[in-house]
C-alpha cells in the first residue's frame, strides 16, 4: 500500500513528522518498506511565464524566450523545447540552481546568445512523465515566481507499507487515518460521503445467482457524461503518489474512491451492455477478453458479472474489454461490490494476472461500503465529467455474520504484563472502531464490518498492546527455576538420532509433504493418497504417505550438479487414511545412499553400496532394539533386494533396493538403496533379551 503524507493529511489531524509517522506505524504492526519524498533533492527552480518567444539567429532548434521569474524584470533563457510558447506558465531553473545529480545552472552563451538559466521539463527535475515531449507547462493559475517545490508539494513523503493478508482494513487512505488517529489519538476526519440527488430516469437491473459468492451488488447508471474530461491535477498527483498511473478520467475516478475509502470499483459502458446484471459462476466453455488484452477460458469456480449475451468482466479481478468506457462513451453504470473473499483468493495465480482489486477483495473488503462508494463516484463523475444520475440499484446475497467478542481485563494483564486502566482501554477500542459495550469482566466488543479478523480474545488483547504500544510495555526480568525432564530409560533423545545419521556420513535434508501424485503410485501403490482441494501446483497435488518420492528428487538435483556420491536422511510426517477414512499422520524417518560404498580413495578400489551396506546402517539405528530382516515385496524396492524391518512380531518399516523400473524413469543411472522407518520405534529403547540360537 503507497500513499502520500499530505492525501494521509487531509484525513488524520497529525502532525508528526515523516519519520516519527514511519516509526509509528512499523511498531504498530504496519511494517513501513520505504519512505521517500515524491522528487529528488533540488534547488532554485522557480515557477515563470513566457513573455515572448524568438528564433535564435543561429540555430534552427533554438528560440530566445523572455520569461517573468516574479522579479519585476524579464529574464533571457534560451531553450531547445518544441512545445515553447508565449503565454505558458514553467519551472524555470535560475543561475545557482541545483538540479538533481548535482547539475548546477549559470549562466552561459549558446550561439552566442547568453542564457540566464534553463526551462526545465519533468524529466530534468526528476518527476514523474507526464508524456509531454517538451516542458512541463503547469496550469494558468500557478503563481509566478513561487518556488515549484512548495507549489508541487514536492517535499511530500511517500510511504509504501508492507501490509499483512489480516489488515486489508489498512489497503486505503481511510484505513490508515483510521489507524493513525487511534495510535496518536488526533482527530479522524472521515471523508464526506453526499448523497447525490437522482436526476436521470435510467437503471440498471441487478439479479444475484450466486448468493454465496456474491453478498451485495449495487448499480448506477449516469447518463451524457464526457468521457474525454481532463483528470483534474489533484487527482493525478494522488493517483501517482499512490503507485497507480492516471488512463482516463472515468478509470481514473474508480481507482482514486479505491484508494480513498477501499471500495474497488468498475465501469461499465452503459451503451454496450444487454439487459440486466446478473452476478453468477462462469459456464464451461465461456471466454473473456480482458482489459489487459489477454483472453481467457473461464472454468467454472469462477464468479463473473455478466448480462444477457454473456460474461462481462471477471468478478473482482479484471474487466472486460466489450463493455469497457472510452472517449466515446456517453453513458456509464457503476459497480461496486462484495465478493467473498474464497472465491477471488487464487484467480490471480489461475488466471496468470492481477489487480488492485483482487488484491483486496481476496483479503476482504468492507461489505458495508458499497453505497458510500457508488455516491463518492458519482459526486466525482457528476463534477468532473458533468451527466445526470439515476437511482442506485441494489441486490443482496449472504453477507458475513456481525461478531461479537469479549474481552476480560484480567486476561489482558496476565498476556500483556501491564496493567492498562479500563478508560484506556475503551478509548483504544473506541478508536479502532471497535464498538466496546462494558461487562464484569472487562468488555464486549462488536466487530465492525471492516474488521475480518476480530474473531477471538487474543484478536483483541494483540489490538491494545499494539497502539498501547510495545515500547511501553516495561522489561520484567522475572528469574524462574528451570525444572529439567529426566528422560526414560526406554527413551533415546532424538538429538541422538540426527548425530547416529551424521557420524554415519549422512546428510539431512527437508522435502515437501505436497507431492506429485503419481509418486505415491510408483513408491507406495497408494491410489488413493489425501488430495488438496485447492493445491499451489499440479505436482504438489497430494499429502505423501511415503517419504522416497522427496528424497528420489532430491537424488535427481545432486545427480545434475555431478554429485556421484549422495547419502541423505529425512525425518518427517507422511499422512494417510485409517481404517476408518479418517486421516493419519506418523513420523518416520527415511534414508538414501547412492553411489560408492567408501569416498573415493587413492589406494584401493571403489565399489558401489549394495543391501548390506545400507542394512548395517539400519542396525546401527536400531541398535537398542531386537530387530529381524524378513525378505518381501514393497512397490518401490527391487523384489529379491528388499526386506521389512520386524520388532516384537511388528512391521516397523523396510529397506532396499530402487525396483529397476522406476531407474530409467526417473533418470537415475544406477538403482540408489533406501529405508523407511517408524520414527517411535527408533525412539523406543526396549531390553535386549536373550534368545538361543536357532
Amino acid at each position: 500500500m503507497q500513499f502520500s503524507y499530505s492525501w494521509l493529511k487531509t484525513q488524520a489531524d497529525t502532525e508528526l513528522s515523516s519519520d516519527k509517522l514511519e516509526h509509528l506505524l512499523t511498531m504498530s504492526g504496519l511494517e513501513v518498506e520505504e519512505a521517500e519524498t515524491a522528487a529528488p533533492a533540488f534547488a532554485g527552480v522557480v515557477i515563470a511565464e513566457v513573455k515572448s518567444v524568438e528564433k535564435h539567429p543561429d540555430a534552427d532548434r533554438l528560440n530566445v524566450t523572455r520569461v517573468d521569474v516574479g522579479t519585476g524584470e524579464l529574464v533571457q533563457i534560451v531553450c531547445g523545447a518544441p512545445n515553447v510558447k508565449a503565454g505558458i506558465k514553467v519551472p524555470c531553473s535560475l543561475p545557482g540552481a541545483v538540479l538533481p545529480g548535482n547539475f548546477k545552472i549559470k549562466p552561459t552563451k549558446m550561439r552566442g546568445v547568453v542564457s540566464n538559466g534553463m526551462l526545465c521539463s519533468t524529466d530534468e527535475l526528476g518527476l514523474p512523465d507526464d508524456g509531454v515531449n517538451g516542458l512541463h507547462i503547469l496550469p494558468e493559475d500557478a503563481p509566478v515566481g513561487t518556488n515549484i517545490r512548495e507549489y508541487l508539494d514536492l517535499d511530500d513523503t511517500l510511504f509504501t507499507l508492507k501490509i499483512t493478508p489480516n489488515r486489508a482494513d489498512c489497503l486505503s487512505v481511510k484505513g490508515i487515518a483510521r489507524e493513525v488517529s487511534a495510535l496518536t489519538g488526533c482527530a479522524f476526519r472521515q471523508p464526506e460521503i453526499r448523497k447525490m440527488p437522482s436526476e436521470g430516469g435510467k437503471t440498471r437491473a441487478v439479479k444475484i445467482d450466486a448468493p454465496a459468492d456474491c453478498g451485495r451488488f449495487i448499480s448506477r447508471v449516469i447518463e451524457n457524461v464526457n468521457a474525454k474530461a481532463a483528470t483534474p491535477d489533484w487527482m493525478k498527483q494522488r493517483l501517482e503518489r499512490s503507485g497507480i498511473r492516471s488512463i482516463s478520467v472515468l478509470v481514473d475516478i474508480g481507482n482514486y474512491v479505491m484508494l480513498e475509502i477501499g471500495q474497488p470499483m468498475h465501469v461499465f459502458d452503459a451503451d454496450k451492455l444487454s439487459g440486466s446484471l446478473h452476478i453468477r459462476r462462469a459456464r464451461e466453455g465461456e471466454t473473456l477478453e480482458c482489459l489487459n488484452e489477454k483472453t481467457v477460458s473461464l472454468s467454472e469456480n469462477t464468479l463473473v458479472v455478466a448480462d444477457e449475451k454473456g460474461a462481462l468482466s471477471l468478478a473482482g479481478l479484471m474487466g472486460g474489454a466489450a463493455s469497457a468506457v472510452s472517449d466515446g462513451t456517453q453513458n456509464i453504470v457503476l459497480e461496486a461490490a462484495w465478493f467473498a473473499p474464497e472465491i477471488i483468493a487464487g484467480k490471480s495465480r489461475q488466471y496468470g494476472f492481477g489487480s488492485d482489486s483482487s488484491f483486496r477483495f481476496e483479503r476482504g473488503v468492507d461489505y458495508r461500503l458499497q453505497a458510500d462508494a457508488i455516491e463518492r463516484a458519482t459526486e466525482l463523475v457528476l463534477q468532473i465529467c458533468g451527466g445526470a444520475a439515476g437511482e442506485m440499484v441494489e441486490a443482496q446475497g449472504e453477507l458475513p455474520e456481525v461478531k461479537q467478542v469479549g474481552l476480560r481485563l484480567g486476561r489482558l494483564k496476565t498476556v500483556l504484563g501491564v496493567d492498562i486502566p479500563s478508560e484506556q482501554v475503551e478509548t483504544i477500542l473506541q478508536h479502532l472502531g471497535l464498538q466496546p459495550e462494558k461487562t464484569a469482566e472487562g468488555f464486549r466488543v462488536t466487530a465492525p464490518s471492516f474488521r475480518f479478523d476480530i474473531e477471538i480474545e487474543a484478536d483483541l488483547i494483540e489490538e491494545i498492546g499494539r497502539v498501547y504500544g510495545y515500547e511501553n510495555i516495561p522489561d520484567d526480568y522475572t528469574s524462574g527455576r528451570l525444572k529439567m525432564l529426566e528422560l526414560p530409560e526406554t527413551r533415546r533423545p532424538r538429538f541422538a538420532v540426527y548425530n547416529e545419521m551424521a557420524a554415519r556420513g549422512y546428510r539431512e535434508v527437508v522435502s515437501y509433504a505436497f507431492v506429485n501424485e503419481q509418486w505415491e503410485q510408483d513408491f507406495a501403490a497408494n491410489a488413493d493418497p489425501i488430495r488438496l482441494q485447492n493445491p499451489l501446483a499440479a505436482q504438489y497435488a497430494v499429502m505423501r504417505s511415503t517419504l522416497i518420492g522427496g528424497l528420489v528428487e532430491i537424488l535427481q538435483n545432486n545427480l545434475n550438479r555431478k554429485q556421484n556420491r549422495v547419502r541423505v536422511f529425512e525425518i518427517a510426517r507422511v499422512f494417510g487414511k485409517g481404517s476408518d477414512g479418517r486421516f493419519v499422520q506418523n513420523e518416520r524417518i527415511g534414508g538414501l545412499w547412492y553411489g560408492a560404498a567408501m569416498p573415493e580413495q587413492w589406494g584401493g578400489k571403489t565399489r558401489n553400496a549394495d543391501f548390506y551396506d545400507i542394512k548395517a546402517d539400519v542396525e546401527n539405528l536400531l541398535k537398542n532394539k531386537a530387530v529381524e530382516f524378513v525378505k518381501t515385496g514393497y512397490p518401490a524396492l527391487h523384489p529379491g533386494r528388499a526386506a521389512n524391518i520386524v520388532s516384537d512380531g511388528k512391521v516397523i518399516g523396510f529397506v532396499g533396493e530402487l525396483h529397476p523400473k522406476w531407474l530409467q524413469k526417473y533418470d537415475l543411472p544406477q538403482a540408489p538403496l533406501v529405508f523407511e522407518i517408524d520414527m517411535a520405534a527408533v525412539l523406543e529403547c526396549g531390553k535386549t533379551r536373550y534368545r538361543a540360537v536357532s
